[in-house]
């Protein structure tokens, strides 16, 4: 599983013009799955997110995860993170897990954020969906389990 997080004041994922999830100050988490991941790996992914330090503490460090300050997270489906770019000028996406198999993964790392503590909102699955957000930082990170 990759996640590609991002420490954000706000974020919010819309479908069809309608917000389907939002969040103020946390973490944008746009997660995708290959073939052989595990509901394990979803677990391990989730306690990662939630508990990355990238909050600023009292003296300006980031020595805080949102689960210490109260971040909420947005979840957002991503299948491109497994685009292959090596050959060509298109994209392959041949190493992304088929839908039915990455909906219940993603939904997995929503269960255990929820059952960490997080307030968590999420996308929609397979719908083309437009996200807004506002990078705190800019901090961007990318994370493999």
């Amino acid at each position: 599983m990759r996640a590609l997080v991002q420490r954000v004041t706000r974020a919010s994922v819309t479908v069809d013009n309608e917000t389907v999830g939002a969040i103020g100050p946390g973490i944008l988490a746009l997660i995708g799955v290959t073939h052989d991941d595990t509901a394990a790996q979803a677990e391990k992914l989730a306690a990662k997110v939630w508990n990355l330090r990238i909050f600023d503490d009292e003296d300006g460090v980031m020595n805080r995860s949102a689960a210490d300050v109260g971040g909420e997270i947005l979840i957002v489906s991503q299948f491109t993170l497994y685009g292959d770019t090596r050959k060509g000028r298109r994209p392959g996406y041949s190493d992304a897990a088929r839908p039915e198999v990455a909906e219940s993964l993603v939904e997995a790392v929503v269960d255990a954020l929820r059952a960490g503590g997080a307030t968590v909102a999420t996308g929609r699955f397979r719908a083309e969906m437009a996200v807004e957000l506002v990078n705190d930082g800019p901090i961007t990170l990318s994370i493999e389990v």
